[in-house]
């Protein structure tokens, strides 16, 4: 016998699946420690049959759900883009509504059994990777565009859809997503969400924060919290989404999302520059704030050994000595709504940048085409450095005066091992230093460099008034250093929440918080 409930403002039904009472319990999922949870939930334990639980999971979902037990079809769920995160989870859940998430997280409260939720698979810190074999929860059949505003600009969807996609679909109406990063035809919304996602725009249109207006969540016990708002402005109660915000699906899934867009611009301009030492690099930043003004849009940074290693497949279009790229290669954007009017101000950033010496050399996109290249060669670092070696990857905030200083740190620290590689690159107009230190010909982590690099990274960092993590989130890869972050009442306050919103701690366990 099954009962049926309503959920507050919505017409989404939550089933209270009693028959699933006649199976044990799983092994509780403990309390945010990691081996407290890592059981084998769907292996021959002792303590419930797994073909059981299977064929309940199956039986929540419709037609267009999907309860996948392949091994060989949930290997690239249980693997991160990057490969260095490798779960063993046994069964992958796609449902194809609210309501069905709702039934699925339901059941797996009743019976502990741990979820991971997963949008595109495209984070750097195993956020959505299990820890042992958790199962996981893929969001990618909730990828309808519900409605779309096109006066007040504001965008209704649900989380499975494709960042890129829903750009696309936007530019009908000449508006544009606020958010623009390099995994954009992979990544979900509702990743970026449960992520607090930068990207290259983040200067220009602000955080997730300053945009999502309103969305809908499933808690862990199956409850829908309604949260959609197409206002505006509305100063009635507590915010709650912003709990979930940057989260890692550690409250509650993410299902739909109501997101301010900006109109698209008439009018982009991009160049690249050459400057041959940092303090040049500051002080185009502050004449470009100050002769662009309110159409800049990006100033990406890219150092000397990157692009070398990415104008082996790829022409930069800029160089400096012998072939060589520039120690720094500036990325300048603006977007605004007159073509003439934008030119001339970019032309001018130039022009004043190489009176001043600051700039040594330096190209501006003339057509459409050009432009893409330039980004190309930008959103190539990350990918490039990968297909080298074993890249560990650190995404961290650094007031803009150090930014190149940490850098050289690590570059001193590492110097005994003549191999690695140190590059650099990132969002400099906001302080986001992508740090990367690449072992050539090495596909796995290596303890005794690791141990070189950690907690030195983040201790740095910290002691130098940053943050250990700009826009990529903890994941399983720095949750264990937010204690450098926050204090021990604050991380109090976050395990009081984690308490309340998943008392049996099914939401992606062993992520986010520290380990007790």
């Amino acid at each position: 016998m099954m009962s049926v409930r309503y959920v507050q403002r919505t017409a989404h039904k939550v089933i209270e699946c009693n028959n699933t009472r006649k199976f044990s319990s799983l092994v509780d999922c403990g309390n945010f420690g990691f081996g407290k949870y890592l059981m084998r939930a769907f292996s021959s334990n002792g303590y419930s049959d797994p073909a059981l639980h299977v064929e309940s999971l199956r039986g929540l979902l419709s037609d267009g759900g999907k309860v996948i037990t392949d091994i060989t079809a949930i290997g690239a769920y249980n693997l991160d883009w990057m490969r260095q995160y490798k779960g063993s989870s046994e069964v992958l859940i796609q449902p194809r509504s609210t309501y069905e998430v709702s039934k699925i997280l339901e059941y797996c409260n009743l019976n502990r059994l741990p979820i991971v939720p997963q949008s595109g698979n495209t984070g750097l810190v195993g956020g959505s990777i299990p820890i042992s074999n958790e199962i996981i929860l893929s969001m990618a059949k909730l990828d309808d565009v519900i409605s779309f505003d096109s006066t007040n600009g504001i965008l209704t969807c649900e989380s499975g859809c494709i960042l890129q996609d829903l750009d696309e679909y936007l530019s009908q109406y000449l508006y544009m997503m606020p958010y623009d990063i390099g995994a954009k035809g992979s990544c979900m919304i509702g990743g970026n969400v449960s992520t607090n996602a930068g990207g290259q725009h983040f200067y220009r249109f602000g955080s997730m924060h300053a945009n999502i207006l309103g969305m809908e969540v499933v808690l862990a016990d199956g409850t829908v919290l309604d949260l959609l708002n197409r206002n505006r402005k509305d100063n009635t109660g507590y915010d709650l989404k912003h709990l979930f915000i940057g989260a890692e699906g550690t409250l509650g899934v993410i299902t739909k999302i109501n997101i301010s867009c900006p109109r698209r611009p008439r009018a982009q301009n991009v160049a690249l520059l050459g400057c041959d030492n940092y303090d040049a690099v500051q002080n185009i930043l502050l004449l470009a704030k100050e002769e662009l003004g309110e159409i800049l849009s990006a100033f990406e940074l890219m150092d000397q050994t990157v692009l070398n290693a990415v104008g082996r497949n790829i022409d930069i279009p800029v160089k400096f000595r012998d072939g060589q790229s520039f120690p720094f290669t500036i990325l300048v954007e603006t977007q605004g709504s007159n073509h003439e009017h934008d030119s001339r101000k970019i032309e001018e950033l130039l022009e004043k940048g190489m009176e001043s010496g600051d700039i040594v050399d330096g190209v501006l996109a003339q057509d459409r085409k050009q432009i893409g290249h330039m980004w190309e060669i930008r959103e190539s670092c990350n990918p490039t450095m990968g297909s080298i070696g074993y890249t560990y990857k650190y995404d961290v905030s650094i007031p803009i005066s150090d930014f190149h200083d940490i850098v050289l740190r690590m570059k001193d620290r590492l110097s005994h091992h003549s191999n690695i590689i140190v590059t650099s690159w990132g969002h400099v107009i906001d302080g986001n230093l992508h740090l990367n230190v690449t072992t050539p010909n090495v596909r796995e982590k290596e303890s005794d460099i690791l141990g070189l690099i950690e907690p030195f990274i983040f201790e740095t960092v910290v002691q130098r008034g940053g943050s250990i993590s700009a826009e990529h989130g903890l994941g399983q890869s720095k949750n264990n250093y937010l204690k450098l972050m926050k204090d021990d009442a604050s991380v109090s306050i976050m395990r009081k929440l984690k308490t309340e919103f998943d008392p049996n701690n099914i939401l992606n366990p062993g992520k986010f918080l520290p380990a007790l």
